[in-house]
């Protein structure tokens, strides 16, 4: 047998997580952020003729935290409604959503407010996090609600829209639209699942950037970039991705460029101009501050904008709205770091005949650090990396892993992150190893140096073979429980022209059944990829298999689903036969 796919520790409840029925936690079918039904409360609102009061959040300093405004200020906080602060006039949305309807308020949130800039450029996305039909008109009761992915499961979160104020004026996100209130609110939604205003003081943008997509998360240092960077970017861009950026740690303050250090920024779009005859890459950046540019070469006064052409110039948009283009050799000079969020990675790579397969695991610590007299007892990962097809490029990452700590508290602020990381090791043995297979023997990669932050990722490559993966904390003996998520490449093409075509017939159907567009199948969509194979189980047979394959996250993924139906194929055979 494998080592167990979850630690011993964490079985009740992955048995109680598998029970769920309906892919409870999945985008569809999110879960309810402190037990609060949206429809069940808006039903009695409407019928109460009453308007909603979050007993959850309420309008008061509770919800603002403390520590981030002067006693002062505080006791000047009003909480009021749009509908009173723009009678008959307050919006939810005006026209189209955009990254330049808002400005960062009086709390250290450029982190969250930058990956709010990169959402508002994919619209499925922005749909997730933004449920549709909802206004400050029909069937208004003062109710919002607000979707985010957050540690393996995605939470419906409800608001009421008590905004604070002082003066008339917004205390936190400011809309530059002054009757629009979508930034205002989903603001106010992420700071009840952080646990107040104060809460989102200070973070990085992969966070809020995972937390709008639930998918996968690639993190560049820039000073060790891949030469291939910008390349990689572009095909991001094409993409429905999310790019963020970050300034070199520090106080927020403004240099002379132009760029604010300690800041966060969204990337906006790659493109590439021609001058002189030669190629020149850029990057374009947003300032969730709303005004702030860079002030060098190709910033909006630059006059390198002259010796492009007129369709290239056409990229260029003179306006103080904190946006502006740089080349790709100042971005890497300017910026420390930058996160890319997507659904899928498949623009890593350019063209492959390769796709990427995914593997999430819930599990949780007792002891860490790779010592001999502990580090066996940190959960274990099975892996088999299977031989190359020819049609898969050789040489390239084709493995991805990323190790999240679930917060050990209610208030992201008071949450303590340990040093984490992992390891990986090639082995040919089965089962849970001892101390005796780690002692002296090497890994073959490692995430180190371990980190004390949310998660921790690296980009590598496997050579066909069977591998352990520990994920582990720096010190011993640390308890907290984890998500490690595996992605590696799964060759498209199979050996023979039969199994080649009974590939890509799963295939379709995989993808034409996943409705929610999320690759993977919640139980809903399985039955329906199931029937449509030709394949009828009853309910309670549906059930052991929807747990079987999809596993603590209660999704399948294309990996599962194939594997799924050759055995289910193959019972069907030997029950034919005997």
């Amino acid at each position: 047998m494998h080592p167990p796919a979850v630690p011993h520790g964490m079985c009740l409840k992955v048995i109680n997580n598998r029970n769920m029925k309906g892919g409870m936690g999945s985008e569809t079918n999110p879960l309810r952020f402190m037990d609060q039904d949206y429809n069940v409360l808006q039903d009695y609102c409407l019928k109460t003729n009453q308007r909603f009061v979050d007993e959850f959040f309420p309008p008061d300093p509770r919800s603002i935290g403390e520590g981030l405004l002067d006693p002062k200020v505080m006791a000047r906080v009003e909480w009021i409604r749009p509908t009173v602060l723009c009678p008959n006039a307050a919006e939810l949305i005006v026209e189209t959503v955009s990254r330049f309807d808002y400005a960062q308020g009086n709390v250290g949130n450029c982190w969250f407010l930058a990956s709010i800039g990169a959402l508002t450029f994919q619209t499925k996305l922005l749909h997730k996090v933004v449920p549709d039909g909802q206004s400050f008109s029909h069937n208004y009761t003062g109710l919002f609600h607000f979707r985010f992915w957050r540690f393996g499961k995605w939470y419906d979160v409800v608001i009421d829209d008590k905004l604070p104020i002082i003066g008339c004026q917004l205390v936190f996100v400011k809309s530059k639209t002054l009757n629009e209130f979508w930034p205002a609110l989903l603001e106010k939604a992420y700071a009840k699942v952080c646990g107040s205003y104060a809460d989102m003081h200070s973070g990085r943008v992969s966070e809020a950037l995972l937390d709008f997509t639930g998918g996968v998360h690639m993190h560049y240092e820039l000073k060790t970039a891949p030469t291939d960077l910008w390349e990689i970017m572009h095909r991001a861009y094409q993409s429905e991705v999310l790019m963020g950026c970050e300034t070199p740690a520090g106080y927020e303050k403004r240099l002379p460029n132009g760029i604010v250090v300690g800041h966060a920024y969204t990337v906006t779009k790659v493109y590439q101009v021609m001058r002189g005859g030669n190629p020149v890459k850029l990057v374009r950046s947003f300032n969730p501050w709303g005004d702030s540019e860079w002030k060098g070469d190709w910033s909006d006064k630059s006059p390198l904008w002259n010796t492009v052409s007129s369709e290239d110039r056409k990229q260029l948009l003179v306006n103080e709205n904190g946006e502006f283009w740089m080349s790709m050799n100042d971005f890497l000079k300017t910026f420390d770091n930058m996160d890319i969020c997507c659904i899928c990675p498949d623009f890593l790579e350019g063209k492959s005949a390769c796709h990427w397969i995914s593997k999430y695991h819930h599990g949780s610590w007792v002891s860490g650090r790779r010592s001999q007299n502990t580090f066996c007892k940190n959960p274990q990962f099975w892996l088999r990396i299977n031989e190359f097809d020819k049609a898969c490029e050789q040489g390239q990452n084709n493995v991805l892993v990323t190790l999240i700590q679930k917060p050990d508290k209610r208030h992201r602020r008071h949450s303590a992150h340990h040093g984490i990381g992992f390891y990986v090791f090639a082995m040919k043995s089965e089962g849970k190893l001892g101390s005796s297979f780690f002692h002296g023997r090497k890994p073959v990669v490692t995430s180190e140096p371990f980190q004390r932050a949310r998660q921790v990722m690296k980009f590598f490559r496997l050579e066909p073979g069977e591998y352990l993966i520990v994920p582990s904390t720096y010190h011993p003996n640390k308890s907290g429980e984890f998500i490690l998520s595996i992605l590696y490449f799964f060759p498209v093409f199979m050996k023979n022209n039969f199994s080649r075509f009974f590939f890509f017939f799963l295939q379709n159907i995989f993808y034409s059944m996943d409705s929610s567009k999320d690759g993977v199948l919640s139980f809903n969509e399985l039955q329906n990829a199931l029937e449509k194979t030709g394949l009828h189980l009853n309910e309670d047979i549906l059930n052991l298999m929807f747990v079987r394959y999809g596993g603590a996250t209660e999704q399948i993924s294309l990996e599962g689903f194939i594997c799924l139906v050759m055995r289910l194929n193959c019972m069907a055979r030997l029950t034919m036969y005997s």
